[in-house]
């Protein structure tokens, strides 16, 4: 193509653009308060990034605070070689890896004993019950476990303490486990809709032939069922590796004590006390320390949808 026909459709291109703009601006217009919100939510925020190179200081601001040292990567240095950084990370690592073994799983499991169960009433009173936890806040469903495991009038903590010695919420042992199927009480029922609504897309026909050929209910749920909802699960799996050190601190800080300390301090908690709780907050330190979070949480979900791309094709694109 010339130069001369390059320009000659420039105009054509142009006009195309503004007319199907003009056909279609109702739907730009329904799309713009989103996108202002994760501008300003979003985007906005990262220009704070900049005070985990300095030694920020209120009254001189984010630009007129002095870089660190180190060649502005003092405070991550810092956190690289406290004390708590193994057990921190440790700890994150342990939680969300334990979390992500056990969440999709379970979810899958309630999603097909749903979908193959035949008494509606039945099916619908286990889904109210089993996605109603999970609209309920954190700090209220935490009194929530407090309250059955006090050891004193507690419904579960008083038969186990009686019985074996053992104060649930004050154990460190305990309290990885306790973490993770309190979280599978709360959010596996919502968790379930998703595989739910691939289960429902799944065509009747290949269950028809699969009757028709003697396959049990097992075999259906392996060869028909299970490859539907693959691909599914290995996209959520991929969303939840990116946030694998991002273990939502409240739940954490509201269940912490200083019993279960040594298995319950994440990297979250541990920036949160540092910045807001600490009679000198470093708030430099706690972003660097929220940087480094994000870096190898974008770094892991890379890497796994890569991985599940080669293997599966079921990535990203």
């Amino acid at each position: 193509m010339t130069m001369k026909s390059i320009k000659k459709h420039r105009p054509a291109d142009r006009n195309s653009l503004l007319k199907y703009f003009k056909n279609h601006w109702e739907l730009y217009i329904m799309i713009l308060p989103p996108v202002i919100l994760l501008l300003v939510f979003a985007y906005g925020p990262m220009y704070g990034v900049i005070i985990a190179f300095k030694n920020y200081k209120a009254t001189l601001g984010i630009l007129g605070s002095p870089w660190a040292e180190q060649y502005g990567f003092y405070h991550f240095i810092k956190f690289f070689k406290n004390y708590n950084f193994i057990e921190c990370l440790r700890n994150t690592l342990v939680l969300s890896v334990y979390s992500l073994l056990v969440t999709v799983p379970c979810s899958v499991v309630l999603a097909l004993c749903l979908n193959y169960t035949k008494y509606t009433k039945f099916r619908k009173t286990v889904q109210m019950i089993t996605y109603c936890p999970y609209f309920i806040s954190t700090v209220v469903f935490v009194g929530i476990i407090r309250l059955i495991l006090d050891t004193r009038i507690g419904v579960l903590g008083s038969i186990v303490y009686n019985t074996f010695d053992l104060n649930i919420m004050g154990s460190a042992s305990a309290f990885p486990s306790l973490y993770v199927w309190s979280g599978v009480w709360q959010g596996t029922g919502y968790g379930a809709i998703i595989y739910l609504a691939t289960l429902a897309g799944v065509d009747m026909q290949l269950h028809e032939a699969a009757i028709i050929d003697g396959a049990t209910l097992l075999q259906r749920i392996r060869h028909i069922d299970l490859p539907e909802i693959i691909p599914t699960a290995v996209i959520m799996l991929i969303l939840n590796i990116g946030s694998i050190l991002n273990v939502g601190y409240e739940k954490v800080l509201a269940m912490q004590n200083q019993n279960n300390l040594s298995t319950s301090e994440v990297i979250n908690t541990y920036a949160y006390k540092v910045s807001l709780v600490s009679s000198f907050p470093d708030f430099s330190y706690s972003t660097a320390i929220g940087l480094f979070q994000s870096l190898v949480g974008l770094t892991l979900l890379l890497a796994a949808n890569k991985i599940a791309d080669r293997l599966s094709g079921n990535g990203f694109v």
